[in-house]
């Protein structure tokens, strides 16, 4: 899928929705029938939209907004590949922290003295390690009777204003530079907008199931990718 970290004009937002949409369809066409195939394909918590403080499992409906109506369509796309008697399982993903990426994006800023929270701060930031996404994607396709959407955050979600003061710690500088929302939406229009919304999602099907996280708590992901 085209990244989502660049400016959203009207010819941008198509390509963000047919790298998606139409990738997923000529994967869904391409595969044969019958049992014994799993198709794995992704979305993003986005998919809730702007939640508040609310609590999201796989179990709430779609949200409103550019990114959640993306992700639906991307999400049904993949679910017609049931009519061949295929497996499906849906990986929404949270914000994936590894090396590249947005934790890369966030990295120049702090280590300038420069770092804080987007807006108010008081999001929520539903973030995952990208070692738990291998052992996510490990585990279902080794559990073949799952099926169906997986939230692919960390247990232990927490608020923007907490994260950006995670990541300052480990890297030994402060966080307190809020980029102000207006600033944030005025400059990066409305991908900006879309950074400043709340999604409290939680792993339920994931731990339920007995997937064990190997980064639950922030601050041993951050020290395990720029702590050293």
């Amino acid at each position: 899928g085209r990244t989502i970290f660049r400016y959203w004009t009207q010819g941008y937002k198509k390509a963000i929705y047919d790298s998606r949409i139409l990738t997923t369809k000529h994967i869904v066409n391409a595969l044969g029938e019958g049992r014994g195939q799993t198709l794995l394909t992704t979305s993003a918590v986005g998919i809730y939209g702007d939640a508040g403080d609310r609590i999201l499992t796989e179990t709430d409906n779609p949200g409103s907004g550019f990114l959640s109506s993306v992700c639906r369509d991307w999400e049904n796309e993949g679910d017609k590949v049931r009519e061949k008697d295929v497996r499906v399982c849906v990986m929404r993903f949270g914000v994936v922290l590894g090396h590249g990426g947005a934790l890369t994006k966030m990295l120049p800023a702090f280590r300038m003295f420069l770092g804080g929270p987007l807006g108010s701060g008081q999001q929520w930031f539903p973030w995952i390690h990208i070692q738990d996404i291998f052992g996510g994607v490990r585990f279902l396709i080794d559990n073949e009777t799952l099926d169906g959407p997986f939230n692919f955050t960390a247990p232990m979600p927490l608020k923007q204003k907490d994260f950006a003061k995670a990541l300052g710690s480990v890297l030994g500088r402060p966080a307190f530079f809020p980029a102000p929302g207006v600033l944030v939406r005025t400059v990066m229009g409305e991908m900006g907008r879309a950074f400043l919304e709340s999604q409290r999602a939680e792993p339920a099907r994931l731990t339920e199931n007995g997937y064990r996280f190997l980064f639950p708590a922030i601050d041993e992901a951050l020290e395990d990718l720029v702590g050293r």
